[in-house]
C-alpha cells in the first residue's frame, strides 16, 4: 500500500458525522429514541463573522444540534432561510442522509493547501466570532468539513461528551444560549 502525499485523510481524524435531514424533528427522535444518542445541544441561529458559499458572501441562518455517540459527534443541521449554501443545495437536489464528515485540523492554512493539491473544491467557508474557521470541501465524493477552532471552543465539545456519558435519556434536546 502506498502513501499518497497530499491525501486529505492525513489532515486529521474524523470526529463528526453530520446530517441535513428534511425533517429535523424526526431525525432528532431517531437519534435519541432509536439510537439512544444524546443529549443533543441545540445551537439556534448560529451567528458567524462571515460565511461564503462558492466564494460569495451569504447571510446564512442555520441551527445545529450536536450530541456524542461514544467519541463521535453526531450533528443535525437545519437551515432557516433560502440563502445559497451546501445545506440548501443538498435538500434542493432531493438528497437526505449523511451530509459530511468533519476533521479537526491543526492549521487551516495547511488544510487549504492540501485540499488545493488534492483538487478538492472549497464549497463553503465559515468564520466564527472569537476566532475559528470551518471549510467544507468537495473532493469528488461526500463533503468533508475541516475545522480549526481556538482551544476554548473544544472545551464545549468536552462538556457535551461528558453529558453523553452520563445521559439517562431525559431532556434529549438542550438549548444553548
Amino acid at each position: 500500500m502506498s502513501t499518497v502525499k497530499n491525501a486529505l485523510s492525513g489532515l486529521g481524524t474524523i470526529m463528526q458525522l453530520a446530517w441535513v435531514p428534511k425533517d429535523f424533528d424526526a431525525a432528532l427522535r431517531y437519534w435519541t429514541e432509536t439510537m439512544g444518542v444524546g443529549p443533543f445541544f441545540h445551537l439556534k441561529h448560529i451567528q458567524t463573522e462571515a460565511t461564503h458559499y462558492r466564494g460569495q458572501p451569504v447571510d446564512l441562518d442555520f441551527s445545529v444540534a450536536i450530541a456524542y455517540w461514544g467519541d463521535m459527534q453526531i450533528e443535525l443541521i437545519r437551515q432557516h432561510n433560502d440563502a445559497p449554501s451546501i445545506y440548501k443545495t443538498w435538500l434542493d437536489a432531493g438528497r437526505e442522509g449523511m451530509h459530511h464528515v468533519c476533521l479537526m485540523v491543526d492549521s487551516m492554512e495547511q488544510a487549504r493547501a492540501t485540499c488545493r493539491a488534492a483538487g478538492a473544491e472549497v464549497m463553503q467557508e465559515v468564520w466564527l466570532p472569537g476566532g475559528g474557521e470551518a471549510i467544507y470541501v468537495d473532493a469528488g465524493g461526500e463533503l468533508i468539513e475541516l475545522i480549526d477552532f481556538p482551544k476554548e471552543h473544544y472545551a464545549f465539545f468536552d462538556l457535551m461528551k461528558n453529558a453523553a456519558a452520563q445521559w439517562d435519556g431525559c431532556n434529549p434536546l438542550r438549548v444553548v444560549d
